[in-house]
């Protein structure tokens, strides 16, 4: 589970931020101006889920092309950050739409990865096609593997096989479920020995739905981790950022190597 050539501290930023209801320009307005403090400060931002238009059932109205205008923006602000922007977008790929993360480098490349667990509650299965494979990238020498809210519920798709160090979750995961969302993080972390990640938003969307936030960026102990500035408020906006430590997690998996009596098995999609 050791990656190599990886630098030793890697800095995550960390986006909660209010989403105005199926409104993509607006909300890329928004994060612009949040946004424009980051330059040359972190080497990883973490928006929410469907960041330009909230959590919505119509698709066939808000949902871009593969490579739509949110997209991009994205390219331009890895590039003017000089740092990775990840974030999930409704996006309509062939005939059928998806909630798609992409992964957007600062030289303008990027990787995909679609929500293997729709949300049937919310009827997100009966507007959006599942994805089938996960998604591992690389940054400066570490390994990330980037999911989609409801994603966490499911520990056999987010098991590390070996094959990462942070684990990560964009979300719009409602306030009323928020016990459920810190301790899945909890134990996600725990049980991978890796870091995780979890990025939600705030404020009400366009059905009435509250959602507080709760974002975190947790060690493998399942311990937060400081977020600089420190000024954050609960269920508020704020931009943060986390350092995470390479000799730390390393030293973890030397003391504690659970994972080499993990259960061999295979998915079957």
């Amino acid at each position: 589970m050791q990656a190599v050539s990886a630098i030793q501290e890697l800095r995550v930023t960390v986006v909660q931020t209010e989403l105005l209801w199926e409104k993509p320009d607006q909300n890329r307005r928004l994060l612009d101006v949040k946004l424009a403090q980051l330059a040359g400060k972190t080497d990883l931002v973490v928006l929410p889920e469907m960041f330009s238009t909230g959590f919505t059932m119509k698709p066939e109205l808000v949902a871009e092309v593969a490579n739509g205008p949110s997209i991009d923006w994205m390219r331009e602000k890895a590039r003017a950050l000089q740092a990775v922007i990840v974030g999930s977008i409704a996006t309509k790929d062939g005939d059928s739409y998806f909630n798609r993360l992409t992964w957007m480098r600062p030289d303008g490349s990027h990787a995909n990865y679609d929500k293997r667990h729709l949300f049937r509650m919310g009827r997100e299965h009966e507007h959006y096609s599942e994805g089938t494979h996960r998604l591992i990238v690389e940054l400066h020498g570490w390994r990330i593997c980037p999911m989609i809210c409801y994603d966490l519920r499911f520990p056999v798709w987010s098991r590390n096989r070996g094959d990462y160090d942070v684990l990560m979750y964009v979300a719009n995961w409602p306030a009323r479920r928020r016990y459920a969302w810190q301790t899945l993080l909890k134990a996600r972390a725990i049980e991978n020995l890796s870091y995780c990640i979890g990025v939600n938003r705030v404020g009400a969307d366009g059905h009435g739905v509250e959602h507080s936030g709760d974002s975190e960026v947790l060690d493998f102990l399942g311990q937060a981790l400081p977020l600089e500035p420190m000024s954050q408020l609960e269920g508020q906006a704020y931009i943060a950022t986390a350092i995470l430590s390479r000799d730390g997690l390393t030293e973890h998996r030397s003391r504690f190597p659970a994972h080499l009596d993990a259960d061999a098995f295979d998915l079957h999609i």
